[in-house]
């Protein structure tokens, strides 16, 4: 396995790098015009690694990143850390290949069978074993060393991952959790306590979170409505338990559909579908006019939500846990890029990744993470639309922590089109979809019951666990 040196004087003059940058550069709508003071800072940081074998044998190499967004700084945007370091440290580029969502996979297929240069793409759920299988990527095991302590809080999501004894997923970070917006004014206001509050007692749990919102219904004056939840979050009561609809043991899948564990997750979801306590109108912030309890949604929706609720001390916290369960297990997306089939820049590709993983764990970079996500946005009136604020950012960063909460991923999701394919058709719906929130979307034919549901689809879970079984 190539190890790659971690080289603490070329970070230091990244960080000044980063931090002039930071400051503003000229730019163009092509890229990045580099300053003189910044040239300077570049080359100090190749000084001091000037005498590296790995670094030497990496520089001018250019990774081919096809994607539907570009990593190099377009139109008056800063380079990230994680570029910043494989430009000025590895010497390395990369070249932006383009392409669309609906055409990716196809475009990728086409680069890699007609032999145009591609090294690098972006995970995805269908990475595992779907797009493994159909030769797309090929494993990271030569280009990544797990030993070394930057991956140690990675490690075992990576291991999670682990396909045919090889890793082709090296998560760098994880990222956007299915998470609960709420107002603390609003719940001090209807006599319910705080989940942050009972979060920290370890208190946060479902029963919690159903009583809260059966009573702030009932709560209602006449001729108001109210919701108790509102948002994107059925996936989240699933693997809120832990467990997986598709196991996998290492060697072989399994279907676990019938679990009790996932069981008792769905009869959460059918009891707050019955009960009427959830709409599904689609919200992109906490609404405004005090009729719903919780919003189920990522952080990305935080800052917009704080800006249109300025008095109502919004806060977040993680979805509640099992009841059952001394642990809190969260849906969250891995940050992780794939090595494509037959690249001829794995290396660089693996160096690529490090400085991504770096990006998370320096502390230097992580401060100049939190100054700029504490940086109020405004439009051109100058008024605010989004704000996050430290207590917010501060709470947040501890979910990233293993030993607060775990992630979970689902090898179902990774399956093909008929264990994931978004429709609003209950019969073409991928399995995974309708396990997510079918009880509470209620698409037309969906079953009154889990126990239908998982009737009616274990058949198909069966035949894709044996078709990718098969193929390994």
């Amino acid at each position: 396995m190539k190890k790659m040196k971690r080289l603490p004087a070329a970070l230091a003059a990244i960080t000044m790098a980063f931090a002039a940058t930071a400051c503003g550069s000229e730019e163009s709508s092509g890229g990045r015009t580099k300053s003189e003071d910044d040239v300077s800072i570049e080359l100090s940081a190749a000084e001091s690694v000037l005498d590296s074998d790995e670094t030497e044998s990496l520089k001018g190499k250019k990774v081919y990143w096809m994607a539907t967004y570009d990593l190099n700084p377009t139109d008056n945007q800063d380079r990230s850390v994680a570029l910043s370091l494989f430009e000025d440290v590895y010497g390395c580029s990369i070249e932006y290949v383009a392409t669309t969502s609906d055409s990716k996979f196809d475009d990728l297929a086409n680069r890699i069978n007609g032999g145009s240069p591609i090294d690098m793409f972006p995970y995805e759920w269908d990475a595992v074993p779907n797009g493994v299988t159909k030769g797309m990527y090929d494993p990271l095991d030569d280009y990544i060393d797990l030993s070394d302590p930057i991956w140690d809080d990675m490690r075992d999501y990576a291991d999670m991952y682990k396909y045919n004894g090889h890793y082709y997923v090296v998560p760098y970070a994880v990222s956007d959790p299915l998470a609960i917006t709420y107002s603390r004014t609003l719940m001090e206001e209807e006599g319910l306590k705080d989940p942050y509050e009972l979060y920290k007692k370890g208190e946060w749990n479902w029963d919690n979170f159903l009583d809260m919102m059966k009573q702030f219904v009932s709560n209602a004056e006449e001729g108001q409505q109210r919701y108790g939840i509102r948002g994107w979050f059925g996936q989240a009561i699933v693997q809120s338990t832990g467990d997986t609809v598709v196991k996998y043991d290492g060697n072989q899948f399994s279907n676990n559909i019938m679990s009790p564990n996932i069981e008792r997750a769905e009869q959460l979801a059918e009891q707050i579908g019955k009960l009427g306590l959830y709409d599904g109108t689609w919200y992109s912030n906490f609404p405004e006019d005090g009729s719903t309890l919780f919003y189920g949604m990522a952080p990305w929706s935080l800052g917009g939500s704080n800006a249109k609720n300025p008095d109502a001390d919004i806060f977040i916290v993680p979805f509640p846990k099992d009841p059952e369960s001394d642990t809190y297990y969260l849906n969250m997306n891995f940050a992780a890029n794939m090595l494509v089939k037959g690249s001829k820049n794995a290396d660089a590709v693996g160096a690529y990744i490090k400085c991504c993983r770096l990006e998370q764990t320096e502390e230097e970079y992580k401060k100049a993470a939190k100054e700029k996500a504490l940086i109020q946005q405004k439009n051109k009136d100058g008024q605010v639309t989004s704000f996050v604020t430290e207590e917010q950012y501060d709470f947040m960063q501890t979910w990233y922590d293993p030993e607060n909460i775990r992630c979970v991923f689902d090898f179902g999701y990774g399956m093909g089109p008929l264990m994931y394919s978004e429709s609003y058709d209950y019969y073409t719906r991928g399995v995974m979809n309708n396990v997510a929130d079918a009880l509470l979307v209620r698409y037309d034919g969906t079953p009154d019951t889990w126990a239908e549901i998982r009737t009616q689809w274990s058949s198909v879970v069966d035949a894709q666990v044996e078709d990718f079984n098969s193929k390994k």
